[in-house]
């Protein structure tokens, strides 16, 4: 999988030099769980020929799920996405919804795709989630509600939130993307707000494949929330409410069952690598790894680097190029921000004026792979080319330009 150590930094491949790796280490490779297992609940579907709509394995699912996250409701939905659109439209929100521009897309487009106005919001540098103090002072007449996220599984501040919305009669949902087993003072993550929303897609530590679910403690809502996912049936043939198609299928619930049996060998895995990671980078100038509570329940799923580069000496994007040639396929997440994308670019030309703090961050923020799929040794590997390309960073500057595209080459080229 790998070649051998670079002592020099003339051998990067960025500089013509062979890969470290000849396959790629992505960010975001699915956990498989146990296949025979796996295989063995499909064989079973096949068998019952019972494939969708609400079948024994989206059901145990729901039950597990809500079991493990202490809700009352769970509504397992074919992905995030359009668990999101529903949860949105089950609050009846309206108008304008304040949400971070600090998210992936699908946060801000679930709003925008029902006629929502997405107010985006500047976050908090320490925490990278919604600053309250900025929520507060974007409320309009026409504000209907707050979706929070809970960037990195790092508990937004679900109290301030509360408080405002409160105050201010909003309702208040959270995108908990990647939040899946993560907990604040001791609760468990699905238990704020409204409603809370996950993806279970294949990037996410926990995988259905593709899906995602709803979470809520409010009995109206949630019985809204499951005639909306199945076009509003409410028995065999009587419809009595609007709704579309976001129901779960069988093989789908599944890989979910699969991967709950080892949630808990994950989720060490993901905290070894995390550690690992810590300890082979501490002390390089101008990296910074986020940090975790430890004494909360966490899924250590994202290495997120923060690349100061006045003190590292190069820019996140020159270290994440040097990365991708070595076949580290680290990711910007999530660059450029949503308001720098379109619709909103189009929409709110000016709205990083109001975004200082998301406007720093997208410059800075580099993952790293981890998961299932690394191995601590390709870790390792990583750690010690990261090292190497700080300690020669003037060299590697020096030797690097970017093309017109963008793209950095050596200078010969």
């Amino acid at each position: 999988m790998k070649l051998a150590l670079k002592q020099k930094p003339s051998n990067l491949a960025i500089l013509g030099g062979q890969p470290t790796f000849t396959e790629k280490l992505h960010v975001g490779r699915p956990n498989l769980g146990h296949r025979e297992r796996f295989l063995t609940r499909v064989n079973e579907i096949l068998d019952r020929r019972w494939l969708t709509n609400q079948g024994v394995n989206v059901q145990e699912l729901e039950t597990r799920l809500a079991d493990l996250l202490g809700v009352k409701h769970c509504i397992v939905m074919c992905n995030g996405t359009v668990a999101l659109e529903i949860a949105i439209r089950g609050l009846r929100l309206t108008g304008e919804v304040i949400v971070p521009s600090m998210t992936f897309i699908a946060t801000a487009h679930a709003l925008q795709w029902q006629r929502i106005t997405p107010i985006f919001c500047d976050i908090d540098p320490k925490t990278h989630n919604l600053d309250p103090e900025r929520v507060e002072a974007l409320i309009t007449p026409r504000t209907t509600g707050i979706l929070g996220v809970h960037l990195w599984g790092r508990p937004g501040p679900v109290e301030a939130l509360a408080d405002i919305a409160r105050h201010h009669n909003l309702k208040l949902m959270y995108d908990a993307a990647h939040a899946f087993g993560c907990s604040h003072r001791g609760r468990m993550i699905g238990n704020f707000g409204d409603a809370e929303v996950f993806s279970f897609h294949a990037t996410k530590f926990f995988n259905t494949l593709e899906g995602g679910a709803v979470v809520t403690n409010n009995d109206e809502l949630a019985a809204k929330i499951r005639l909306m996912k199945n076009f509003g049936f409410k028995d065999y043939d009587e419809v009595i409410y609007i709704g579309t198609n976001g129901k779960m299928n069988e093989i789908s619930a599944a890989m979910g069952l699969t991967l709950l049996d080892e949630l808990d060998e994950v989720l060490a895995t993901n905290r070894r690598h995390y550690h690992q990671y810590r300890q082979e980078l501490a002390g390089l100038p101008g990296l910074k790894l986020i940090d975790y509570d430890e004494s909360e329940a966490c899924n250590y799923q994202y290495i997120v680097l923060e690349v100061d580069e006045t003190e590292a000496g190069l820019s996140r994007d020159l270290l994440l190029a040097i990365l991708q040639a070595e076949n580290v396929i680290a990711r910007r997440y999530f660059y450029p921000g949503c308001h720098r994308m379109e619709p909103y670019r189009s929409y709110f030309p000016h709205a990083g004026l109001l975004l200082p703090q998301t406007e720093r961050l997208v410059e800075r923020v580099l993952v790293l792979p981890t998961g299932t799929g690394v191995e601590p040794d390709q870790i390792s590997q990583i750690c010690r080319l990261i090292r190497l390309v700080i300690e020669y960073r003037a060299y590697i500057v020096n030797k690097l330009k970017p093309d017109p595209e963008g793209e950095w080459v050596p200078w010969a080229a």
